[in-house]
């Protein structure tokens, strides 16, 4: 029947697409046959046209066969069928004229009608294309048009059935009835359409603030990763310099060529100093005053445990290896990660117990924070453990500045681990 639903009869409905109607080609179809995909394709297009043209040739070849019985048509037969075959060719322009093309269709079968009442009732073919107009009439974008669109179906299919001789009371009132049941079948999935596109829209807007958030965060713990990599920077000129100056002194009057060169070397150290304080300034919140504090390093991560245990978290610190000098960037970012995990044991996993390994090796060092609670995923946190929610992201860019390596995740047995690696090359 035309007025079930099919495949994607919302295709065939001018004023729905495709990709509104949640009905375009699935992404398992990728696994037909490409002659299945065009049939396919081809059947959701012109499926209803197809159904259209058959209901009109059913009807002519009703009207034909049994022109003549009990309850058939009265006016010739040659005019019967060609009035039968047109009514419905008017759904066939439904795309161009969704509101006018069905409603034509009804409005020409009552108009009919009053020519012979038995016309319009005697054949199926034109009653399931007046069920299908109702349908389409409910399926309209326009509010207004789609009320008008039920007062023409009902109205109409009305007007029909009053002039068929043979209808009995209960057929002038139920057959109405059904008619306004198509109408509200359209207007229900046209509605279940827009909840479905509303549903896509939020879905899309969620996942663009997700991912304008995701870069809020990375660029934020960028900026900090550049502040505190110009105190660490900072210092390693300003010890630089300082040195130069004090070489510098102690040359005697004869060398006047590495002076020069000294004072050169000074000279540029101060300059590359004022260039990254201005920089760096730039970087800075307006009421954020310069940390004058030297940065903490891993030679103070049992301060980080001391600090742990005191807000009532257990917490076994271990250190494996022979402990060596780290650049300072890397020696901040471990201290960073270890941070990080005891942060997220102690606020947001709801842990009993907490575990904390430093491992040295060679040419690398390890940083292991793991804990027994309910862990990030639990706790409804995701990538968010600390630092204004974006921990994580902020490791990870941390860790990818050196080559290292991060995993994040729940660990086996229950709760949470924050393991890193991270190159070193070891210094003097």
């Amino acid at each position: 029947m035309l007025v079930g639903r099919g495949p994607d009869f919302g295709s065939c409905v001018g004023t729905i697409p495709n990709s509104s109607s949640g009905m375009t080609r699935r992404p398992g179809a990728v696994g037909y046959r490409p002659a299945v995909q065009r049939l396919g394709l081809f059947v959701r297009r012109f499926g209803l046209d197809a159904l259209v043209v058959l209901a009109g040739i059913e009807s002519a070849l009703e009207v034909v066969f049994q022109h003549g019985q009990p309850g058939a048509p009265t006016m010739a037969t040659w005019a019967a069928a060609l009035i039968l075959a047109v009514v419905p060719l008017p759904l066939l322009v439904r795309r161009r004229f969704p509101f006018w093309a069905p409603a034509t269709m009804l409005l020409a079968a009552a108009a009919v009608s009053f020519a012979d009442g038995r016309l319009m009732t005697f054949s199926i073919g034109t009653y399931a294309a007046g069920l299908a107009s109702a349908f389409l009439l409910g399926n309209l974008d326009d509010p207004v048009r789609a009320r008008i669109g039920l007062a023409v179906a009902v109205g109409g299919v009305a007007i029909v059935v009053s002039n068929d001789p043979d209808a009995i009371v209960g057929q002038k009132v139920f057959i109405p009835i059904v008619f306004g049941i198509a109408w509200l079948a359209g207007s229900a999935m046209r509605a279940r359409v827009l909840q479905a596109d509303a549903a896509e829209e939020r879905a899309a807007l969620l996942e663009r603030e997700r991912e304008a958030e995701a870069l809020r965060a990375v660029v934020e713990e960028r900026t900090r990763i550049a502040r505190e990599l110009h105190d660490v920077v900072g210092h390693s000129v300003s010890v630089m310099t300082v040195q130069t100056s004090a070489v510098r002194r102690r040359l005697t009057p004869d060398q006047e060529r590495e002076r020069e060169a000294l004072l050169a070397v000074e000279r540029t150290g101060r300059e590359a100093l004022a260039e990254m304080r201005r920089v760096v300034g730039a970087l800075r919140d307006a009421d954020e005053s310069p940390a004058l504090a030297p940065q903490p390093t891993l030679a103070r991560v049992d301060a980080l445990v001391v600090q742990a245990r005191e807000t009532g978290l257990p917490v076994e610190l271990s250190v494996e290896g022979e402990p060596v000098p780290l650049p300072a960037g890397v020696d901040l970012t471990a201290y960073r990660l270890v941070q990080e995990g005891l942060t997220n044991a102690i606020k947001h996993a709801g842990a009993h117990h907490a575990q904390v390994r430093v491992r040295y090796g060679d040419g690398h060092v390890e940083v292991e924070v793991s804990d027994d609670g309910g862990g990030v995923a639990a706790s409804g946190h995701g990538d968010q453990l600390m630092n204004g929610g974006h921990g994580l992201v902020g490791m990870r860019e941390r860790v990818s500045i050196y080559g290292g390596e991060l995993e994040a995740g729940p660990r086996d047995g229950g709760g949470f681990r924050l393991r890193a690696r991270l190159p070193v090359t070891v210094t003097a």
